[in-house]
């Protein structure tokens, strides 16, 4: 079945808008890092509210083909997940918790190692992105790329690693420690107390 030129046109707008709605979920990803790194003074909103203008757009379309459909679906999805973890920086910055707090465990020791204790890490996301920070000021320290390090895959893996060894080292908590050996940054995992 041939379509017409209008069916046409409007598919090639909808594949245009899903890419602009992808790389600006990549924008906003790398923005929000800047802001909560301390980069930039205030959030970026413009982006965001950009961003959630093209999610609303496509809604409730009921002219998007299969393959449209899919991809609006899983870029919506990202967004929402990046958007819940935004949200909790957030109200943690507000509230003055996390590393907006002054000294808190996020901050590194003096002995620039960061150790940090998880029992359940789907329920304690604070201590994980404590981790991840940790994890990228330290690549940064020693000039490794931090491009690679995904910060949905990193909670996964952190959630995985800690049921792993709390079985197989018959332990209720593991102690994550980041820290830089021989001009590496490295995460290590052992028994923590209980």
């Amino acid at each position: 079945m041939l379509m017409d030129a209008e069916e046409q046109e409007y598919t090639l707008g909808v594949d245009e808008d899903l890419t602009r709605l992808d790389e600006g979920i990549r924008r906003l990803k790398i923005d929000y890092e800047v802001y909560f790194n301390g980069g930039s003074p205030r959030p970026p909103m413009d982006t965001h509210w950009r961003v959630e203008k093209l999610v609303k757009q496509y809604s409730d379309s009921q002219k998007l083909n299969y393959a449209q459909r899919f991809r609006y679906n899983s870029l919506v999805q990202k967004f929402s997940v990046y958007n819940d973890l935004w949200r909790q920086k957030l109200r943690g910055r507000e509230e003055g918790q996390g590393r907006f707090a002054g000294r808190g465990r996020e901050e590194a020791p003096e002995d620039g190692i960061t150790r940090i204790l998880c029992r359940d890490p789907s329920r304690e996301s604070e201590k994980v992105d404590q981790l991840l920070k940790a994890m990228v000021d330290a690549k940064r320290k020693c000039g490794e790329s931090i491009g690679n390090l995904d910060p949905l895959a990193f909670k996964k893996f952190i959630q995985d690693k800690t049921k792993q060894l709390q079985k197989s080292l018959g332990c209720k908590t593991v102690q994550y420690v980041v820290s830089v050996e021989e001009g590496k940054a490295k995460l290590k995992a052992i028994r923590g107390d209980d």
